[in-house]
């Protein structure tokens, strides 16, 4: 007898022991520090990393194809590695993130296990990684050592990505920054796997130290470059599957890119919960509990800019309640669907900080991003004329010579500029004659 949709399968405490556990990829980096921090509380977990276009036709059978597009290809990339052969599907498990907010991420869940049934592998479990405890299973939980392993893992990651990002297109030697993150993930990784002393929150800091220390000692050639910044919803800013590798386009294209980073958005989703207790009321426990929760993720945010402050050539990371203060006069803060004003915000920041060419990355139709995003952009040009910003749609059918092509039409906008700043002014013509001293 098949199994209903609505039916769900718990990840129990025995399938702990054998089941291995998929999960999607969207920050490289990041995720396989977090990956690491799973298999050290013992969990069997893999992290995909397939990109073909397979995935996507997967995702079109599977899901209907008004879905927003990273449903379709999260849902895509776990079906087909499934299908793979690669894996004993009475042995496998699936991971997937559950936000509890209203936006289409808190039904990703339901999608899946729907897409399940249609390809007969409705007995495959699928676990809610959420902590607003929407689903809990007896094989799988969110302790505290691990959540604090997570932090360290999204601390780590942003601080590599944002100094890697203004090093690697003024390195002096090719590759070199390249082989200076995959150092940092090897080493990373092994202090994930030991454990103990490597895991403490002293040690983290001492890390992200040297990691600056590290990338600060790469020879570069310091030229005039454009710089990009890159927002939008947050698998499609993030995941080369989702963007068609948009960061590695616009290097090609000669740009310094810049992303906000992922600790932003952890808490973000964090301080909404305080925003809705301003909002409509709720228990104060509950609000000290989360006070607390922002407090930590902010104390860690706060420490990395404590170390790129003593690293003047880098930038530093924005702080979070600067960026809130920035978008005060653009949007309340109970829009919080999806990216919600953070998105605005982080637009905000990167004009103040004079990253005035933005790429406002979203899925087609996705409605947050349309309203905190695209929605958004033609009041800051009115405060802001100097912003360059152009907003590209993903989505199944959207051909990626026509998004790189308005990508370089905002390139050239931004090269224009560039070339007038370095130029030395050329005095203007005139018919004055002056006079002659003998």
């Amino acid at each position: 007898m098949s199994r209903k949709i609505t039916d769900r399968i718990e990840f129990t405490k025995e399938m702990k022991k054998d089941y291995t556990i998929l999960f999607p990829n969207m920050l490289p980096i990041h995720f396989e520090l977090i990956r690491r921090s799973f298999a050290f509380e013992g969990y069997k977990i893999e992290m995909m990393t397939d990109t073909d276009r397979e995935i996507v036709n997967e995702g079109l059978r599977d899901v209907h194809n008004d879905t927003c597009y990273p449903a379709l290809l999260v849902i895509g990339q776990l079906i087909h590695a499934l299908k793979s052969g690669r894996y004993d599907v009475h042995k496998t498990a699936l991971l997937i993130t559950q936000t509890g907010g209203g936006c289409r991420a808190s039904n990703y869940i339901h999608l899946l296990r729907k897409a399940l049934v249609k390809v007969g592998l409705e007995f495959v479990p699928v676990i809610s990684l959420n902590v607003s405890g929407l689903e809990k299973n007896s094989g799988f939980r969110l302790s505290i050592p691990l959540v604090r392993k997570m932090l360290n893992s999204v601390m780590y990651g942003d601080m590599i990505v944002h100094l890697a990002n203004q090093v690697r297109p003024y390195e002096l030697v090719s590759g070199e920054t390249d082989r200076t993150v995959a150092k940092w993930l090897d080493r990373l990784s092994g202090e994930f796997d030991r454990g103990g002393k490597y895991l403490r929150y002293r040690h983290v800091l001492d890390n992200c130290e040297e990691i600056v220390s590290d990338f600060e000692a790469i020879p570069i050639l310091p030229q005039p470059r454009v710089r990009v910044g890159v927002v939008g919803e947050i698998y499609i800013k993030f995941a080369p599957l989702g963007n068609n590798n948009l960061e590695e386009f616009l290097a090609s294209e000669g740009a310094e890119v810049i992303v906000p980073g992922l600790m932003d958005f952890c808490t973000f989703k964090v301080d909404n919960r305080l925003e809705d207790i301003k909002l409509y009321g709720g228990k104060k426990i509950k609000y000290i509990a989360v006070s607390f929760l922002k407090k930590i993720i902010i104390k860690a945010q706060d420490d990395m800019i404590d170390i790129l402050t003593r690293h003047p050539r880098f930038r530093k990371i924005a702080r979070f309640e600067e960026n809130k203060a920035l978008v005060a006069d653009y949007m309340g803060y109970g829009n919080k669907m999806g990216e919600g004003w953070l998105l605005t915000a982080e637009m905000l920041e990167l004009i103040h900080s004079g990253t005035t060419n933005i790429v406002c990355a979203q899925p087609f139709g996705c409605l947050p991003n349309h309203i905190a995003g695209k929605g958004m952009i033609r009041r800051i040009k009115d405060n802001h004329p100097e912003a360059n910003i152009v907003a590209i749609d993903y989505d199944p059918g959207a051909t990626r010579i026509n998004q790189e092509n308005r990508i370089k039409l905002m390139l050239s906008t931004a090269k224009r500029r560039l070339d007038q700043q370095s130029s030395p002014a050329i005095p203007e013509k005139t018919d004055r004659k002056e006079p002659v001293t003998l």
